[in-house]
């Protein structure tokens, strides 16, 4: 059980890193990592103004401290002059305390000097650094963008990429398309010419093609009646016009029909 989760986990972190990688753009990483960089300086600039601020507390303290230690002095002496050498005694032991202080606070002066220009060397160098960076960063993005572009240009001129690649695929589908429809012109013309196909716009409303057909043949006979008449009348009237013909003929040249012979019985 123990294998299959760390298996599960494996492919989920590929998932998951594959998408990252699809979706993160260098330009938006770079500038995201030298913001980051600017805000650490921008740590280590505070870290040194706080530093810088605890040292003057102290300094101020010390200078304090040293007033009063001169002024206890002072004190003393008045009071030894005034032969008060107890009060005198008081006024020393005070300043004995405040010059162990100022001892102190000079220790702690010296220690945040020291820190403050570590800071002050680190952040001299984080500024270098990041200044280098940015530099850096500027030129990735200009050799990104164009290797980017010289990618769409590349693709669009070899029709590789997906819209190029979504155009090329619609301008198939449109030359398959015409060539269909050139087919199928082409088909219809030549069953067209063949006479496969029937007049739609001689059939009667409501009739079909069987319907045409048996109405032909049922007025074939009646055109056939029609026809033999005119057949006849030209017939008959053939053997009167060759008979004119001929007795005209007969007239034009002379002969003469002889008469009948009368008394005979």
């Amino acid at each position: 059980m123990a294998g299959l989760t760390g298996r599960m986990s494996t492919v989920v972190k590929a998932k998951v890193s594959k998408l990252l990688d699809r979706a993160e753009d260098p330009a938006e990483t770079l500038d995201y990592s030298y913001q980051k960089q600017v805000e650490q300086l921008q740590n280590v600039k505070k870290g040194i103004a706080d530093v810088v601020t605890a040292k003057k507390r102290l300094q101020m303290q010390e200078s304090s401290l040293q007033q009063s230690v001169v002024k206890l002095d002072t004190q003393a002496r008045q009071a030894l002059s005034s032969g008060n050498e107890e009060l005198a005694r008081t006024a020393l032991e005070r300043k004995n305390i405040a010059q162990t202080e100022l001892q102190s606070l000079d220790t702690q002066v010296t220690e945040l000097e020291q820190q403050q220009q570590k800071l002050t060397d680190s952040e001299q160098k984080l500024r270098a650094k990041i200044e280098a960076f940015r530099t850096k960063k500027e030129v990735i993005k200009a050799q990104y963008s164009a290797a980017e572009a010289q990618v769409r240009i590349s693709e669009a001129a070899t029709g590789v990429g997906e819209q190029m690649a979504d155009v090329g695929l619609a301008m198939q589908r449109a030359m398959d398309k015409t060539e269909n429809m050139r087919a199928r012109a082409d088909a219809v013309s030549e069953l067209e010419a063949a006479g496969t196909f029937d007049d739609v716009t001689a059939l009667g409303p409501g009739e079909d093609d069987i319907d045409r057909q048996l109405k032909q043949l049922s007025s074939q006979p009646a055109v056939d009646d029609e026809l033999a008449k005119p057949k006849g009348e030209l017939g008959r009237g053939g053997g009167d016009a060759a008979q004119i013909s001929a007795g005209e003929g007969g007239t034009a040249t002379g002969t003469e029909t002889p008469p009948p012979e009368s008394g005979k019985s």
